[in-house]
Parts: structure tokens; sequence; C-alpha cells
């Protein structure tokens, strides 16, 4: 895809954490980037288009809601870091939006970005997505040891993941029901959602709980 047709967003939210949150320890990977002064970062990728996440709501006794919503294959990717400092007083969210996938390359680029978001060591968490395991992501993850660590999931364990409650909070809340005009005004929405999370000083915490990792 030309640069120039791929229009990338970028953007970061951070907010203090519980300060009592410190008293506790992730095993093995967190404790290393205890050690190290590292963020621990939960990457995850997803997609929004126009057919919109239908959710409950409210209608007229006896009328069922009904949406109207332009049906088109035209697909929004976004890529998010749901990241926690090592000693669990700070939390941050990192997005990135393209038009079509995510693949090897432009996830390459998104955590190039990560790097100048976060000035400290990180320690990525992510699925065995092919994209995570090809060989030319495993090549730039040994050319960026001195800054970079990554820890895969355990297969099919999407559960351990606080990067997917950040996307069932923002498509039930922004994205519910939502009947844009076009894509331009799904991202808008999108947007929006990400931000307020972000901007939460508790959700992203709630979110690393209800996996059942403990910290």
């Amino acid at each position: 895809m030309d640069a120039a047709a791929a229009r990338q967003t970028r953007e970061r939210t951070e907010r203090a954490g519980d300060p009592a949150l410190d008293h506790y320890a992730l095993a093995r990977g967190k404790k290393n980037a205890r050690r190290r002064r590292a963020w621990i970062v939960f990457q995850d990728e997803s997609g929004v288009s126009q057919r919109p996440p239908v959710r409950r709501t409210w209608a007229p006794r006896g009328e069922t809601p009904v949406l109207i919503h332009a049906f088109n294959w035209k697909k929004l990717s976004v890529a998010i870091a749901v990241a926690f400092r090592w000693d669990f007083r700070r939390s941050g969210l990192c997005f990135q939006t393209r038009p079509g996938s995510y693949n090897d390359v432009t996830l390459i680029h998104f955590l190039t970005d990560l790097k100048r978001e976060f000035r400290r060591r990180r320690v990525v968490v992510w699925d065995g997505l092919p994209s995570h395991r090809s060989a030319s992501m495993q090549a730039y993850l040994r050319a960026q040891r001195s800054w970079l660590t990554v820890e895969r999931l355990p297969g099919y364990a999407p559960e351990l993941n606080p990067a997917e409650l950040v996307w069932g909070n923002v498509k039930g809340g922004e994205l519910a029901n939502l009947c844009a005009d076009n894509l331009g005004d799904v991202e808008h929405e999108l947007r929006a959602g990400l931000r307020r999370v972000g901007r939460s000083s508790t959700l992203a915490f709630a979110f690393l709980r209800h996996t059942g990792l403990s910290f």
C-alpha cells in the first residue's frame, strides 16, 4: 500500500493508577519488567466498518428497533497498545488506525512508533498471529533487543489480553448501533472511545484484573 494512500493516525493517552498496585508483581516477564523498569505492553489489532455492532437499546413498547446502514466491505484496522508501568502506578494507551489490514510490515511501523512514545524498555505481550511470527518480524525484534522484549500469550487465550476488553468497551459504547454515513464517521467515534478509555484512571487496571493476571 502506498504510504500516501495509507492514512495513519496515532494517539497516546496516559493516566495515573492506584498507588497500592505496586505491592503486587506479575509473574515471570512482569518481574523482569520491574527489574528493568520497563513498561508492560499488551498489544492487539482489530477492525471496524460501517456495519454497526448491534447492542441492546431502548425503543417504544411493541416497536422493534431497526438499524439501517450501508453494507460494504471497506474496513478500518486499528492497532492498540495497553501499557502498564513497571510499578503499576500508571497506565497508558496508544493506538493507530489505517485502511485495510495490518501485516508484519505495518506492525513493525507501529512498534517503531511505540518506541518513541515510551522512553524506557518495553515488554510487549501479544498473541501468535502469523504477522507476529514472520521472518521479517523476527529479524526486526532481534535488532531491537536493546529496548524491546516480546512475550507470547498462550494459544487460543484472548481472555488473557486486556486489549480485548478495550475493543468490547468501545464497541459497546461509542460504536454501539452506530449507522454511520461513511468510514470517517466510524473512525471519529472509534477515536473518541479509545481516548475515553485512555483518559480513565481505572479502566485499564480493571481490564487487567478481569483477565485474572496477578499484579
